[in-house]
């Protein structure tokens, strides 16, 4: 056995996959069938100074030996360093931090570790491994005397004082470190004091906004730490991505040693990109990416593979479950014996960790899933992924392709393409696809915006001193000078305190606007149960009333949606349809705050005013209103629309930054106005494209960070504009810094449209109707070169 962590490959699916692909229901329209050949594994034997009672644990488990990589780790962690281990999904990654800390806590009986995971879940199933690991029999004796705690959310007040007291190994997330531990530190002195490791896994999750909070986050975790007499090294785990190490080096603030050298195992893998096919021609309509997803997971789970399908948003969660689950019923054979069940964000604990149990116990055979399941919960050995439609970025579909083989032998991932323009894309240039490298992960801890929030944060955890080194040092002087201006904190004695009388980090959220969730409750028959919850956004355009709820493949009427007490009132129904949110966006300027001038003019376009301004800019507040009015009703299978209805919500405002690019008619709008309506709207969104493409390279954060709006008449500056706002409450600074960059953004932009290959249009450059030749023409006119700035208006 390998250092896999006691995994055991099941039967080889080939011949049943080789059937399944070559039948005449799927082969015609399969793009590229490309095999990924099986490797070998390197290994090495136990190191010469693990601990005998981890040994016998191991040994208890099947494991005889570890992957090199784990060995690397092993190696670096001995010797104090901070670690990045960059390996594929399934290559016994836990043991890479599990070994090192278990026997940091072994050898010193009051050494104590944290480890923080992105989601709840997987904090579950860590817990779950260790204790599996400690409880190991090695001559017939418990081996490993560790107490190991869950500390989030979800554990009971009574859990909490013995977790904090007595815990070894605290297992977290960086919501409840952020806004329950850190903030409570003197609870915590036993354990901060004696504090060896922090490991973090799934560190390629924490990018953009999120990661940049993460970081700053860990400056607090690390202030305290030190002031409490300890100076813990970091293990991180990541997915493959193309900068491990500076995200890494970014999130801790320290140097680390990066281990990329992968020394498990692969099973043989069959990655297949099925186009589905033409039903009109003539518009280019094509069979539903979700039909489509539904018919190969059916055709796989009838032909022995256990399978698993991510359909990317919740409805179609439920609704592919809900088909998959019709397809095979069949009240005589019970199914075939086949049990399938959706997992997405919602449901309750208790039923993810259910079908979690299923799966890994083989009582649950398929599972129809958001990206909830791409990280790395332990799922069993599932055979194929189903993967309907691009997930967004091609980090998450080879996260999506590995939840398939993780235990040997033969697997298979299928992408079936949607109809939109990336996915089309990708099938008329596979290559493109298999030779693309991965996205990198970038994160700004210094983002002004964010760094002031936990400034904040800190300051009320312990004061800063003056000339003292500082996680936070040199940024925070300037902040807590701005914040003694506005009284939130005072200095004396050559310290910082906090002066005011709110909980910052109470207001200050992670991941999202709001942390409320609304529950979801189901008032059939006088129950009165709650069977889910959702966050408030979400909500409003989710479970509406009179909208139609799915959970786990039940159909539920809504019958009313009481936003303010954060409750939805649902009862069970029979229909045949389900619906969809019409959500309308305005945006409306409420300041502009400072100007910038950028490229001037030149003849092209008939721009040939002396001196005039190509474009400018105007940063400033907007308010971005988002409305769902009306909704939809698809009927099931054919995906219909039988209907309409009236939605009676408000509108859910947010107030942020932007950038407000200006074309005036002395300059690049002059170009635009040459051209008719239709085409200077597929200019505007061409490069509306490109920038929303190209900008987060710049700004260090996600593309989904990030707002664009086009308007060919703006009502408020009367003339063509782009709007990018920050879309997070408030700003996080991303506007301001567009602002110095956006000259950069277009020279990029124009670039990346001049190589590209393509004649009209396609998802790489502008868009598909993004009027290529228009587009790159109308950035020639805006790349002239950055003419500074004036303040004020």
């Amino acid at each position: 056995m390998d250092g896999r962590g006691g995994e055991t490959g099941g039967g080889d699916p080939r011949g049943n996959l080789d059937k399944i692909i070559g039948s005449s229901e799927f082969a015609p329209h399969i793009v590229v069938d490309r095999l990924i050949p099986p490797a070998a594994g390197e290994y090495i034997p136990f190191p010469a100074d693990l601990d005998r009672r981890i040994a016998g644990a191991l040994r208890a488990r099947g494991i005889e030996r570890l992957y090199t990589h784990q060995g690397a780790v092993w190696e670096e962690a001995r010797r104090g360093r901070n670690v990045v281990v960059v390996t594929p999904t399934a290559s016994g990654k836990t043991l890479c931090y599990n070994l090192p800390v278990l026997q940091a806590l072994l050898e010193d009986g009051d050494a104590r570790a944290l480890y923080l995971f992105p989601t709840k879940a997987l904090s579950q199933d860590q817990q779950s491994e260790l204790n599996e690991m400690a409880g190991a029999e090695a001559d017939g004796q418990s081996s490993l005397p560790l107490k190991v705690s869950t500390y989030d959310g979800d554990t009971p007040g009574s859990l909490r004082t013995a977790a904090r007291d007595t815990g070894r190994i605290i297992i977290s997330n960086p919501d409840m470190l952020h806004a329950g531990i850190l903030p409570n530190h003197p609870k915590w002195i036993k354990f901060f004091s004696r504090l060896k490791f922090i490991v973090v896994d799934e560190a390629h999750a924490y990018r953009g906004v999120l990661g940049s909070h993460v970081a700053n986050v860990i400056r607090r975790l690390k202030r305290i730490a030190a002031f409490y007499g300890s100076r813990p090294a970091f293990i991180l785990c990541s997915a493959t991505i193309a900068n491990p190490r500076e995200l890494a080096e970014s999130l801790i603030g320290s140097e680390a040693v990066l281990v990329d050298k992968n020394g498990a195992p692969r099973g043989e893998k069959r990655v297949i990109l099925y186009n589905p096919p033409l039903v009109d021609a003539v518009q280019g309509i094509r069979r539903s990416a979700v039909a489509e997803s539904r018919r190969w997971m059916v055709a796989l789970l009838r032909g022995g593979v256990k399978t698993i399908l991510f359909a990317h948003s919740r409805i179609k969660t439920e609704i592919a479950a809900s088909y998959v689950n019709e397809d095979l019923k069949n009240f005589f054979t019970a199914n075939h014996g086949i049990r399938v069940e959706p997992y997405r964000a919602g449901l309750l604990p208790n039923e993810r960790r259910e079908i979690e149990k299923g799966l890994r116990d083989g009582t649950i055979q398929g599972v129809v899933s958001t990206n909830a399941l791409e990280l790395g919960i332990d799922i069993g050995g599932l055979d194929a992924s189903v993967v309907s439609g691009f997930p967004g970025s091609f980090n998450s579909f080879w996260q999506q392709s590995g939840r398939a083989g993780r235990r040997g032998g033969t697997s298979v991932s299928v992408f079936v393409a949607s109809s939109s323009p990336i996915d089309q894309f990708i099938m008329a240039d596979p290559q493109w696809f298999f030779g693309r490298g991965a996205e990198e992960g970038r994160i700004d801890p210094d983002n002004p915006y964010i760094l002031t929030d936990h400034v904040k944060c800190a300051c009320f955890e312990l004061p800063f001193r003056d000339g003292e080194g500082d996680p936070f040092d040199p940024g925070a002087a300037e902040v807590l000078e701005y914040l003694e201006e506005d009284g939130v904190v005072r200095h004396a004695a050559g310290r910082w305190h906090w002066s005011d009388r709110s909980f910052p980090a109470e207001g200050i959220s992670l991941r999202s606007a709001t942390a409320d969730n609304v529950v979801i409750i189901d008032i059939t028959a006088g129950r009165n149960t709650v069977i889910g919850e959702m966050d408030r956004p979400s909500a409003r355009e989710l479970v509406f009333k009179n909208a139609v709820y799915i959970h786990r493949g039940n159909q539920y009427l809504v019958e009313d949606l009481d936003i303010p007490n954060r409750k939805c009132l649902v009862r069970e129904a029979d229909v045949n349809y389900f619906t969809d949110g019409l959500v309308k966006t305005d945006i409306k300027v409420l300041s502009e705050d400072e100007q910038k001038n950028y490229a001037r003019a030149e003849a092209a376009g008939g721009a040939n005013d002396s001196g005039a301004s190509a474009y400018s800019g105007v940063i400033g507040d907007v308010l971005v209103r988002s409305q769902v009015s009306k909704f939809k009703k698809l009927r099931f299978h054919t995906h219909e629309n039988i209907g309409y209805g009236d939605i009676d919500l408000g509108e859910e405002e947010m107030q942020t930054r932007a950038l407000m690019l200006r074309f005036p008619s002395g300059g690049a709008g002059a170009f635009l106005a040459g051209m008719d309506e239709e085409g200077a709207a597929s200019v505007l969104s061409g490069t509306g494209t490109l920038v929303k493409s190209i900008a987060p390279v710049y700004l260090l954060c996600d593309p989904r960070d990030l707002g664009i709006a086009e308007r060919i008449r703006d009502p408020h500056f009367a003339e063509a504009a782009l709007y990018i706002y920050d879309k997070y409450p408030g700003g996080t600074g991303l506007a301001e810094a567009l602002a110095e960059k956006i000259p950069a953004v277009f020279e990029a932009a124009l670039r990346a449209v001049s190589r590209c290959p393509c004649k009209h249009g396609c998802p790489s450059c502008v868009g598909p109707g993004g009027g290529k030749a228009a587009a790159a023409e109308f950035l020639a006119v805006l790349c002239g070169g950055f003419d500074g700035g004036a303040r004020g208006r």
